[in-house]
């Protein structure tokens, strides 16, 4: 369900001048491509691109989006924060009964995913955050490029660290938060809804 107010291009990937994204190819285009070229290979094997396999079969979405996490280094020993991002009942609990995020610390967000099939680049994860209605914050983190795991495992992406508001005018009121995965084609992989307030300590 989409938030309310959302501006047509709060979403848009911001464009790198000069960048233009090139044709997507599939793992096993890439493998076959300048094979004789070593720097090539190893920045291939770094995405996982074996030369000669099989690729894998080209259905569904390149990207599954699985979990999102909050970290920090002021949260208490063993207490974690993730939402699992297809579970429809627990993201619809979160909206109900935000999270507590403490104010005033360093946090960051990171994300699993899997990548299905082909190599991706220029996906973004892009958040916005609302208050009353009104847009209070954007941030926008690229994931880099992947090429499906050879041995079909998830990847973790950590994003660079933020920090959480502080005051007491910050503590009122509930902030909701859209959050998307989309790449430079437009190609959305996930989009979801999420809810926080700010506290004087986590709870």
């Amino acid at each position: 369900m989409s938030a309310p107010h959302d501006e047509p291009d709060d979403f848009a990937p911001s464009n790198t001048p000069g960048y233009k994204p090139t044709a997507a190819k599939t793992a096993e285009e890439y493998a076959k491509l300048d094979a004789e070229d070593e720097s090539l290979a190893r920045w291939k094997a770094s995405l996982g691109i074996i030369p000669g396999a099989a690729d894998a079969p080209a259905t569904g979405p390149k990207v599954s989006i699985l979990t999102l996490e909050l970290g920090s280094p002021t949260l208490p020993a063993g207490k974690t924060i993730t939402f699992n991002i297809n579970d429809q009942a627990a993201l619809a609990e979160i909206k109900k009964n935000p999270i507590v995020i403490k104010e005033g610390v360093e946090y960051n967000v990171r994300i699993t995913f899997k990548v299905n099939h082909s190599i991706i680049s220029g996906v973004r994860y892009i958040q916005i955050v609302k208050r009353a209605g009104v847009k209070v914050d954007k941030m926008e983190q690229m994931l880099g490029s992947y090429g499906p795991h050879p041995k079909g495992e998830a990847y973790v992406k950590n994003f660079d660290p933020e920090e959480s508001p502080s005051g007491m005018l910050a503590r009122s009121g509930t902030y909701n938060v859209r959050s998307r995965v989309i790449d430079d084609d437009g190609e959305v992989y996930a989009d979801w809804d999420w809810s926080f307030k700010l506290a004087k300590e986590w709870s």
